[in-house]
């Protein structure tokens, strides 16, 4: 689970982390080899948190990301073309976490991985132990768009371009997978 911190984000907050975000991207883009650094500061850790929910494991998200940064460092594609790098990174860290787990456990559905936090409240443990495993009955694109959607914060716009299709595809996904998860979980609206 993700820092209560980080689910408490303003859209404005994120509007600015994302504006941000754009404008060390691009000055990286442009050869300021530096900037992968500040880069790396501003979304190493949802890449992570992506990557940990595709992977299931923290050692295997941690190589993700590392994929993501090496692949950045080393890319010879032209960078300043990318109309929306929080979109493009996370589609990145996707990518990576997919290709790390066919290389390491090729014979496993990539769907059926779902991560629950240690916490040290009991609580919050037996809670986030009840929804993991609500979580792992949903299909992997329906727990991927709620994923991108209430923990990163994207728009259904973003989340098509992150997992390749329509955004009404994105939309439809997240709201069928919140209405299983509601009833699986017995919540009435």
């Amino acid at each position: 689970m993700l820092p209560s911190a980080t689910l408490a984000k303003t859209e404005r907050s994120t509007a600015d982390e994302s504006a941000d975000l754009a404008v060390v991207f691009w000055r990286f883009a442009a050869g300021e080899s530096p900037a992968l650094a500040q880069l790396y500061d501003l979304c190493a850790a949802e890449l992570y948190g992506l990557a940990l929910w595709r992977c299931g494991s923290r050692p295997e998200a941690e190589d993700a990301v590392q994929e993501v940064f090496v692949r950045l460092a080393t890319t010879t594609a032209d960078l300043s073309r990318v109309r929306n790098p929080r979109a493009y990174l996370l589609t990145m860290a996707r990518r990576a976490a997919c290709d790390l787990l066919h290389r390491r456990h090729p014979g496993e559905p990539l769907g059926e991985l779902v991560v629950a936090e240690e916490a040290t409240d009991p609580a919050v443990a037996v809670d986030a132990e009840r929804a993991s495993h609500q979580l792992r009955q949903l299909p992997a694109a329906q727990r991927e768009a709620i994923y991108l959607r209430h923990f990163a914060g994207l728009t259904f716009a973003e989340i098509g371009a992150v997992t390749g299709v329509p955004k009404f595809t994105a939309a439809s996904r997240c709201r069928n997978g919140l209405d299983r998860l509601r009833a699986l979980l017995g919540v009435e609206l």
